[in-house]
């Protein structure tokens, strides 16, 4: 039997494609302690894998006395001067894996809770064209663990979100896939993904291709039919 492609595979980008979270952790100490505050990196993993605005409310907590859109704003500014002066820090096995995916003729979308400008600076750094497309945090109206990122791009791809693969490596992230109906990959970085619902963890994409995709959408499609097949 023929194991078909997924249609498409959506990739979460700050922690899975690319390695920067220790970019906005390096913004958040300097911006809280310039309001006579103090951040932990166990504070800063409780950002991992949220939406900006909901980060920026957490960083109010903590003393920053700035509007929720200007934290925004800062951090991303200096999340997008490091990645200009220091390149993009692909997870290993990433960029290798996503060209493969294009050479492969599958679908890409990139689905992050990034602003639209950070996304498409780390999207300019890859080259070859990468994406077909690009869903950011200030395209949606309900950030990731919502599933509305990954239904938008689904809908915007024109692909059913079960005919998909989503990489993540956050547990929102997992949770927003696992809800818009995708087979969901987690690969942990920063924190913990057991226990947030991924249909399968890798503990890296280094050696991955293509017919790996394939085989685990396959393997988890069979999976629910024989669940179904007993109900």
């Amino acid at each position: 039997m023929t194991l078909h492609l997924p249609a498409a595979v959506l990739w979460d980008m700050d922690g899975t494609l690319v390695d920067t979270e220790p970019y906005w952790m390096a913004a958040e100490i300097p911006l809280v302690e310039s309001f006579g505050g103090t951040w932990t990196h166990e504070q800063a993993l409780r950002l991992v894998g949220l939406g900006l605005e909901d980060a920026a409310r957490i960083l109010q907590a903590a003393g920053v006395r700035m509007a929720v859109h200007d934290i925004v704003e800062h951090l991303t500014a200096d999340v997008m001067s490091r990645l200009r002066t220091d390149g993009v820090p692909f997870r290993p096995g990433a960029k290798e894996l996503l060209a493969d995916l294009r050479s492969a003729g599958v679908k890409t979308a990139l689905v992050t809770m990034s602003l639209r400008r950070m996304a498409q600076t780390v999207v300019d750094l890859i080259d070859f064209a990468a994406f077909d497309l690009v869903v950011a945090g200030d395209d949606v109206a309900r950030p990731k663990p919502y599933p509305d990122p990954y239904l938008q791009a689904c809908v915007a791809l024109g692909v059913a979100a079960s005919d998909t693969v989503a990489i993540e490596d956050s547990p929102n992230g997992v949770r927003s896939a696992v809800a818009a109906g995708t087979v969901t990959l987690g690969v942990p970085l920063m924190v913990s993904l057991t226990g947030a619902g991924a249909h399968a963890l890798w503990p890296t994409l280094a050696g991955r291709d293509t017919n790996d995709l394939r085989m685990l959408h396959a393997a988890h499609r069979a999976e629910e039919a024989t669940h179904d097949g007993i109900r």
